[in-house]
């Protein structure tokens, strides 16, 4: 099961839309997972009609009508892998700890928030995976996303893609 993870994407606040080489990840992915802050209605749309299938949880900068559709924390077990998916996971330091102690029967979460690409593992607890956002590097060099398979309960080839500059 190929799987796209993205976060922080910020239409129409940061961009007026996705970059094109992450609409064909899109197309090319079994599972969209975004991570929050979408910004807009229309992109959460965009997604729920372009994506085979699209798990998402709402963001910081997400108003109401994105938090009446979306949960805080968005949950799915996809090729044997259980997910979590949320937004803000606090301070770089101690995330590990605190992920494994919030997320005790997750194997992978997959975060955002900070705009800023992170794969560890806690001792005992979740793989951790920030996707960067593909629209807004902030004080990164590039912006970013990420793809990985998730197949026989496990979750291999994640990978960092950088976007070109706009």
């Amino acid at each position: 099961m190929r799987l796209l993870l993205i976060s922080d994407t910020h239409v129409p606040k940061r961009a007026r839309d996705l970059p094109p080489p992450l609409w064909a990840a899109v197309d090319a992915a079994d599972v969209v997972l975004h991570a929050g802050d979408w910004v807009d209605v229309a992109l959460l749309d965009a997604l729920e009609q372009r994506a085979a299938r699209l798990i998402g949880c709402y963001g910081n900068n997400d108003g109401a009508a994105l938090r009446a559709r979306l949960p805080e924390v968005a949950r799915a077990s996809l090729g044997g892998v259980r997910l979590a998916v949320v937004h803000e996971t606090g301070p770089a330091a101690g995330r590990e700890r605190r992920c494994a102690d919030r997320f005790p029967d997750t194997d992978v979460l997959v975060f955002g928030h900070s705009h800023i690409p992170w794969d560890s593992t806690a001792p005992g607890g979740p793989r951790l995976l920030n996707p960067g956002s593909p629209t807004d590097r902030r004080r990164q060099p590039h912006c970013t996303y990420m793809t990985a398979v998730a197949a026989g309960g496990e979750l291999t080839g994640v990978t960092l893609h950088r976007l070109p500059p706009r």
